[in-house]
C-alpha cells in the first residue's frame, strides 16, 4: 500500500505586537521579514493600520516592512488604513468622521497572507482599530502566533504579565517574548527580567536587544535576537 505523502509544513507567519507603543515592533517585524526572506520563504509584510503618517502616500512603517520582505505588493494591500494623526487608528479615524472598514482589512489579508508573512499591529493589544475591534481582535481573527515585544527595563514585568494574560484568555499562542532596550540609560532591572519572565510564564524570551542608534547595527541586533524563530535561515546578508 502506497504511503500518503506528508503534507507540506505550514508557512511561517507571525503577528508582532507590543506591551506599549515605541517598543520596537517595526524593527522586530523588519528583522523577521528579512530572516524569512534569507531563508527562501518569500514573505510578505502586513501593516493594516498605520497612524502618524507624514505622507499618506508613503507610510513609513509599511514601506519598511515591504522593503524588508523584498516585496513588490501594492501599498494598498500592505497598508489599507493610514492616518496622519499620531493616535490610535480608531481615534484618528473618528476625528475624521470615518470608520475603518474591517472587511477591507480582512480582504487585504486574504491576498497578503497566503504564504509566509509578518503582521505588525498598532501599539498594544487594546488599541482601538475601529468602533468594534481592538488589536487583540485582529490577532484572534487572523489566528497567528504572537511575537510580543516589550521593554527590557523597569516596568516590563507588570506590562508583560498583563499582555500575556490577555492573550491567554483568548487562547492566542505566543511564539516568543522579545525584550528590547529603548533607552541608552542602564537599568539595573534588566539583569533579572529576562530570566524571571521565562520562569514565571514558561515561554521563550529573546534578547534583550541592545540600544543602538545606527540603523544597520540595530537591525542586525534585532535579527540576531529573532534568529531562533527562523531556524532554517540562510546565511545572513
Amino acid at each position: 500500500m502506497a504511503r500518503r505523502a506528508a503534507a507540506p509544513p505550514a508557512p511561517p507567519r507571525f503577528f508582532v505586537t507590543g506591551t506599549d507603543t515605541g517598543v520596537g515592533k517595526t524593527q522586530a517585524s523588519c528583522a523577521l521579514l528579512s530572516l524569512l526572506a534569507d531563508a527562501g520563504h518569500a514573505p510578505q509584510g502586513f501593516k493594516p493600520y498605520e497612524s502618524g503618517c507624514a505622507s499618506l502616500k508613503a507610510p513609513a512603517d509599511a514601506l519598511a516592512l515591504r522593503a524588508a520582505a523584498r516585496s513588490e505588493l501594492p501599498l494598498d494591500l500592505v497598508c489599507p488604513h493610514r492616518f496622519r494623526a499620531p493616535l490610535a487608528p480608531g481615534i484618528a479615524a473618528r476625528r475624521l468622521g470615518r470608520e475603518p472598514d474591517w472587511g477591507v482589512t480582512l480582504s487585504a489579508w486574504e491576498r497578503v497572507g497566503r504564504g509566509a508573512a509578518v503582521v505588525e499591529g498598532a501599539g498594544g493589544l487594546f488599541v482601538p482599530l475601529d468602533a468594534s475591534h481592538d488589536v487583540i481582535d485582529l490577532i484572534a481573527t487572523l489566528a497567528l502566533p504572537v511575537v510580543l515585544v516589550a521593554r527590557a527595563g523597569l516596568g516590563t514585568l507588570n506590562h508583560t504579565a498583563l499582555s500575556l494574560a490577555a492573550l491567554a484568555a483568548r487562547n492566542i499562542p505566543v511564539a516568543a517574548l522579545l525584550l528590547s532596550r529603548s533607552s541608552p540609560t542602564r537599568d539595573p532591572s534588566e539583569r533579572d527580567n529576562a530570566a524571571l519572565l521565562a520562569e514565571r510564564h514558561a515561554l521563550q524570551v529573546l534578547g534583550p536587544v541592545p540600544y543602538l542608534v545606527e540603523p544597520r547595527r540595530r537591525h542586525a541586533a534585532f535579527r540576531a535576537a529573532l534568529a531562533p524563530l527562523v531556524p532554517d535561515r540562510a546565511r545572513a546578508r
